[in-house]
C-alpha cells in the first residue's frame, strides 16, 4: 500500500552457520560428541560384561590368524577350584583384594628391576589391569593403550567388583597356544575339569601365565617346576592370611 515502508530485514535472518559459529562451530560440536561417545561407550560395554561372558578378545582373534587354534570354554567361578584362584593371586597379584585396581608399590619395584635388568622385563600390572587389557583392548605397549587400560581398570573395579574381575580373568587369560580360560587349560594340560584341579596343578597353571606360549604346565621344565613350588608355598600364605577373601 502507498505510504507503507518496507520492513528492514532483521539481524536474525543472518545465515545460521554464521550465527552458530560456522564451520569451526560444527567441528567443536562434532569433537564434543565424539568425546562423549568415547567416554560413555566403554561404560556400556563394561556394564554388559558385568552380566554376560565376554565371547572373544582381540588377542584370541590375533592368535587365531597366527594359526594357534581356539579353545575357550566359560566356567563360572563357583565351578573353578579355589586352589587356582589362590595360586593366581599368589603368582600375579598378592594385594588383589587390597588395592583398587593399581598397585603402585609393585609398579615402582618393576621399574627399578627393569632399569637394572633390561634383558628380563618384569611387569607390575595387577590382575584388574590385565583383565581390562585382555577383554577390552588390543596387545600393544603404546601410551594410548596404557591410558585406555587405566580407564577400563577403574570402570571394572567400580562396576564389576573383585569377584567378577577374577571370574572374567580366569576365563579369558591365555594358557597355551590357542588355549583360553581355566576350563580349557585344565582339560588341555591335565585332562580334568577346572573344579577338579589339585593345588599342585593349579600352581603349574599359575606358573606359566607370564609366558604361556613358551612354558608348559604339564611335563614342565626345571624353571617352571621351581616356580610352581614357590607358588604352592605362597598359596598357603594366601589362604592362611585371607588374601583371597574378596573372591572366595
Amino acid at each position: 500500500m502507498p505510504g507503507k515502508s518496507k520492513a528492514k530485514p532483521s539481524r536474525s535472518s543472518a545465515p545460521r552457520s554464521r550465527k552458530r559459529g560456522g564451520f569451526w562451530g560444527h567441528v567443536r560440536r562434532a569433537a564434543l560428541a565424539c568425546l562423549i561417545v568415547a567416554i560413555v561407550a566403554p561404560i556400556g560395554g563394561v556394564i554388559v560384561y558385568r552380566f554376560l561372558p565376554p565371547p572373544v578378545t582381540f588377542l584370541m582373534v590375533q592368535r587365531l590368524f597366527e594359526g594357534r587354534g581356539f579353545d575357550h570354554r566359560w566356567k563360572p567361578i563357583r565351578k573353578i577350584s579355589p586352589a587356582l584362584t589362590r595360586a593366581v593371586i599368589a603368582a600375579e597379584d598378592a594385594r588383589f583384594c587390597e588395592h583398587h585396581g593399581f598397585d603402585f608399590d609393585a609398579m615402582q619395584k618393576a621399574m627399578a628391576n627393569n632399569e637394572k635388568r633390561p634383558s628380563r622385563i618384569r611387569g607390575g600390572s595387577t590382575i584388574s589391569q590385565q583383565t581390562a587389557k585382555n577383554v577390552f583392548l588390543w596387545p600393544d605397549r603404546s601410551y594410548v593403550r596404557k591410558g585406555l587400560e587405566a580407564y577400563f581398570t577403574v570402570l571394572i573395579e567400580v562396576i564389576w567388583g573383585k569377584r567378577r574381575i577374577m571370574e572374567v580373568y580366569l576365563n579369558s587369560v591365555e594358557w597355551g597356544p590357542g588355549v583360553y580360560g581355566a576350563e580349557a587349560a585344565s582339560k588341555k594340560w591335565f585332562g580334568v575339569s577346572a573344579d577338579k584341579l589339585s593345588a599342585s596343578q593349579a600352581s603349574r597353571l599359575a606358573a606359566i601365565l607370564p609366558s604361556p606360549l613358551k612354558w608348559k604346565a604339564a611335563d614342565s621344565g626345571p624353571y617352571v617346576r621351581r616356580r610352581s613350588s614357590r607358588i604352592t608355598a605362597a598359596s598357603g600364605a594366601v589362604r592362611r592370611d585371607g588374601l583371597a577373601e574378596c573372591v572366595l
